[in-house]
């Protein structure tokens, strides 16, 4: 089966954030979508690419971004789409937030969304999907042709990791600590098509490997391959899924900058004639699963001999890696955002850290609604002093 590649032209970017629709007063998630996005003004469920629309849940709306060149302009872009749901969300008392997964609601709570896929994803998927109350950041960047894009997902594949670990945001699930850095990463990963991208050799491959999954009626379409990292044919893009739900509009600059910045680094080595490293898929399940767990303080496996190394230090040398890139396509300041997350702390160690000053679950859900508004990270310490 030929599947067409709508090749871009560059390391254009496209992102998709996810963002809780959160009662101002009880810090509870609300189930009120289809009253939000109807008051938007201009916005219309007939549009074929809204930027503001219907996700899984009642509880969820996303924000999606045109095509953009820089980080600069999908942040813009981002910027303008909250901008207009805050002027119908907070004379409702509605505010908005991001993180994984809701520290307190409780998934058997939640309502899903008015639209027709949804519904045949829960009539297949039944309890897998009707839990699957969590939310997460897309990070779309474009590539050039579909022979460059197969090889790309294996080589990003190693840094499945690097990107859970600096945004993961869900150690609470239903008012209860997890123990892990991202429990969202193990509700969604449990979908049978959900997971690391199976490392494939070239374009033809993921071809033949598509089609067999249609054939045996796995899937009806190869958008129901919800690979970590998938290349994405109709937008000519590779579409980087790992991210937990990011709370600022700094770190997804900062999620979209790392991304652009190895994209654009695998299209030069290519065009050099080099071949791109491709871990092994043992290596990528189980350095997943030390994000998952550990976070940024997962000890990484980096070959497949099992030599490790801390995840802070492989990520110090990646930012260091990409910074004559970043600094070429306009993001070095955006990917500095990656270190003032090691130094302060990502959104589950920032989570934990109200709990440990003595705050109550709810001060972590007002936190994170601060973080969102204010575009910054709060200190644990700040919420149980001032009451945030």
């Amino acid at each position: 089966m030929a599947i067409e590649f709508n090749a871009s032209r560059g390391a254009t970017l496209g992102v998709e954030w996810e963002l809780q629709l959160v009662d101002a007063e009880t810090k509870r998630l609300r189930q009120d979508a289809r009253e939000v996005l109807a008051a938007v003004p201009g916005l219309s469920e007939a549009q074929e690419m809204p930027k503001i629309r219907h996700e899984l849940m009642e509880s969820t709306v996303e924000i999606v971004t045109g095509i953009c060149d820089t980080v600069s302009e999908a942040r813009a872009d981002l910027a303008a789409s909250i901008a207009d749901l805050r002027a119908v969300t907070d004379p409702r008392g509605t505010a908005l937030a991001c993180t994984g997964t809701h520290a307190i609601s409780d998934w058997r709570d939640a309502v899903m969304a008015p639209v027709q896929r949804y519904a045949e994803l829960v009539e297949q998927m039944q309890w897998l999907a009707r839990r699957i109350q969590t939310y997460g950041v897309h990070v779309h960047v474009g590539v050039r042709s579909a022979e460059k894009a197969v090889p790309m997902v294996n080589a990003l594949s190693a840094y499945l990791p690097h990107f859970l670990a600096l945004t993961a945001s869900s150690p609470f699930w239903s008012g209860s600590d997890t123990g892990l850095a991202s429990s969202r990463a193990i509700v969604f990963g449990q979908l049978p098509t959900a997971g690391p991208p199976h490392l494939l050799a070239d374009w033809g491959e993921f071809e033949d490997y598509m089609d067999t999954l249609l054939r045996a009626g796995t899937i009806r379409s190869i958008k129901e391959v919800w690979w970590d990292i998938r290349p994405h044919p109709d937008f000519g893009t590779i579409e980087i899924r790992m991210f937990d739900g990011i709370p600022t509009l700094r770190e997804v600059g900062m999620a979209a900058a790392l991304c652009q910045s190895l994209v654009e680094l695998f299209d030069h080595q290519l065009d050099r004639g080099y071949t791109l490293p491709s871990p092994a898929a043992w290596v990528v399940r189980d350095n997943k699963w030390r994000a998952t767990r550990y976070g940024l303080d997962a000890i990484v496996i980096t070959d497949d001999q099992g030599t490790t190394a801390p995840l802070r230090d492989e990520l110090y040398e990646l930012v260091h890696e990409l910074e004559p890139i970043a600094d070429r396509l306009g993001c070095a300041e955006d990917l500095k955002v990656v270190s003032e997350v090691l130094d302060h702390g990502a959104s589950y160690e920032r989570q934990r850290g109200i709990i440990a000053a003595g705050g109550s679950i709810e001060d972590v859900v007002g936190a994170s609604i601060t973080e969102f508004r204010e575009d910054r990270f709060v200190n644990p310490r700040e919420v149980t002093h001032a009451g945030i």
